[in-house]
């Protein structure tokens, strides 16, 4: 099937329908060598192999960008990458220490990424969003010694210097504001660049990622080279057996975060698949217009891109010729609206994704994969509204607090197991947090060598092993002693037309303990006044229970959200909370 996987599961072609989950699982076996190493996984061995294939396409707002920077093969991107590597270890860049990356999608995002990782450093990608203080805590809580970034967050990153005394160099891509310690330029121009990759063993660390905070301050994750093997089944199956002749990716996520690392960019270059790397705000008309230029064929969409999308283009193949045959979403609840308007309106069922940066890519859904005999088949069909289930090579469950797993039809912590169906280690699990056993040890239930870790959120399983997402397990919470998932409800609320994006949180009621709010971002060419509230709550009471439609709602400009692009509900419930109070002294 794949190079570290291997799956002798092959039928004859049936029909769309057909349900291969267990047929995949069954015969699946992960293939984890003791020395793996993501650069040379993903550079060296292609700059090997396929030299001239074209490993990257970058764009900036203006389009495609022109020359040798615009479309690097796989042989420059290797070329490169073993001279920054060459370079950082002139420096003093030993196996262990931390680099932090601070830059956007583009080439050089890559090549640092590829050169840290072939001198056994540990890569640490920072969003160029981030202002000084978000900087400056992950530089000192990581003791990073060197920075690379470019103008996008060279102001911000000279700032948190300051509160990262270890912080001994900053590399500069292009022309930056202010003084430098080295420049690209000068680093990529070493005389001996590394031919080949350090020979790394699997479990050593790679990358650290800091969560997105949405439930507490940041951790660093640290994540070990194995991990990638481990998110390929649910890369390959969310994209229809990826990768296929004429291929080509693009995804709008941060190659600072989980989902646009290890959901795009490496998976891409394991795979050998072209993808596309875009300079430049998102929005609906650039992705269509990028989609159709490049002729992407695969994709990893979060649910507020779809939603604009959907708003802003309702029939896209209109106006685009798209060349799409997969889609992923994931970051939150899809909802029946959006899967629907995928469907009909892209021509595409989308494939809902569910992990997070510790265990990333192990629940979703699989439109197709590639048997022995070449052909694609059916994986498993997708049901609207749910998560999917496990991908190969992961043990999934419901588990209650005290670590049983919960009888189907039962709200519970989404939880992996350490080891798969058949008892082998899986590949995916984080090494820990930085410097937090405390919160490592509190991740995990049961015994350290056969143990669940838990997500954090809630779902029910069903009898068929689907899962239907509730929320974070703080998130959900009691109105009147009923049990309130704020995604149904927010789904429900987005297919209303007036709607362009809703977050539902409690308000608290000294009565019924809490009532449900919505805070509600309208739809261009709709008004936001008391009609349009009574519409939408009679909208919600006709196709939900009594008791979850929302008893307020509050419209809102924008909705608070992370840089990886999720609804930060606890910035809205901490705001309830705060009103409250100050109702409960007037």
């Amino acid at each position: 099937m794949l190079t570290h996987m291997k799956s002798t599961a092959t039928t004859a072609l049936e029909a769309p329908e057909a349900d291969h989950h267990a047929a995949l699982h069954g015969d699946f076996r992960w293939q984890v060598p003791p020395v793996f190493n993501i650069a040379q996984a993903c550079g060296e061995r292609w700059a090997r192999e396929t030299p001239e294939r074209i490993a990257i396409l970058a764009e900036d707002a203006d389009g495609p960008i022109d020359g040798p920077d615009g479309a690097l093969s796989c042989a420059a991107l290797w070329r490169q990458a073993g001279a920054l590597a060459a370079s950082l270890r002139d420096r003093g860049v030993a196996p262990g220490d931390r680099v932090a990356i601070v830059m956007p999608q583009r080439p050089e995002t890559a090549v640092a990424h590829l050169a840290i990782c072939a001198i056994g450093a540990v890569a640490m990608p920072l969003s160029m969003l981030f202002g000084p203080e978000a900087l400056a805590y992950r530089l000192a809580d990581s003791g990073a010694r060197l920075a690379i970034a470019d103008d996008s967050a060279w102001s911000a990153l000279v700032q948190a210097r300051a509160e990262a005394p270890q912080l001994a160099t900053l590399v500069a891509v292009g022309e930056v504001p202010g003084p430098v310690d080295a420049q690209w330029s000068e680093l990529l121009a070493h005389r001996h660049p590394i031919e080949t990759a350090m020979a790394t063993a699997a479990d050593d660390a790679a990358v650290l990622i800091y969560t997105s905070g949405t439930t507490g301050p940041p951790k660093g994750a640290l994540i070990p080279h194995r991990a990638l093997i481990g998110n390929l089944t649910g890369f390959v199956c969310s994209q229809n057996a990826c990768p296929q002749p004429s291929d080509v990716f693009w995804s709008p996520a941060d190659w600072a975060w989980t989902g646009g690392l290890m959901d795009a960019l490496l998976p891409c270059l394991y795979l050998g698949v072209p993808i596309v790397g875009l300079r430049a705000r998102f929005t609906p008309e650039r992705a269509f217009e990028l989609m159709q230029r490049h002729r992407v064929t695969n994709t990893f969409l979060f649910p507020t891109a779809l939603k604009a999308m959907m708003k802003a283009v309702p029939r896209p193949r209109e106006v685009y010729d798209l060349r799409l045959r997969a889609v992923m979403s994931a970051g939150e609840a899809v909802g029946d609206a959006v899967f629907q308007w995928c469907d009909e309106a892209l021509g595409v069922r989308v494939n809902e994704m569910f992990g997070q940066t510790e265990i990333n890519y192990i629940v979703g859904n699989c439109g197709a994969f590639q048997g022995r005999d070449g052909r694609l088949h059916p994986g498993w069909p997708a049901r609207p509204g749910s998560m999917g289930r496990a991908y190969p090579g992961h043990r999934v469950a419901v588990i209650d607090d005290d670590g049983h797993e919960c009888p189907r039809g039962t709200p519970g912590d989404v939880a992996l197991h350490r080891l798969d169906v058949h008892g082998q280690p899986d590949p995916v699990f984080f090494l820990g947090y930085w410097k937090r056993e405390d919160a490592t040890r509190a991740k995990f239930t049961g015994d350290p060598s056969d143990s669940w870790c838990r997500t954090g959120d809630t779902a029910v399983m069903d009898a068929d092993g689907y899962l239907w997402y509730q929320g974070r397990s703080d998130d959900v919470f009691k109105a009147a002693g009923y049990r309130i998932g704020p995604s149904e409800v927010e789904n429900c609320l987005v297919r209303h037309p007036a709607v362009a994006n809703a977050a539902v949180v409690p308000r608290p009621d000294p009565e019924r303990g809490a009532v449900v709010k919505a805070y509600v971002v309208v739809a261009p060419g709709h008004v936001a006044d008391d009609a349009l509230v009574a519409a939408l709550q009679a909208h919600v009471k006709g196709k939900l229970a009594p008791y979850e439609y929302p008893k307020e709602i509050e419209f809102i400009d924008a909705l608070p959200m992370t840089t990886t692009g999720k609804v930060q509900r606890r910035v809205l419930r901490l705001r309830e909370e705060e009103r409250a109070k100050g109702r409960a002294l007037t």
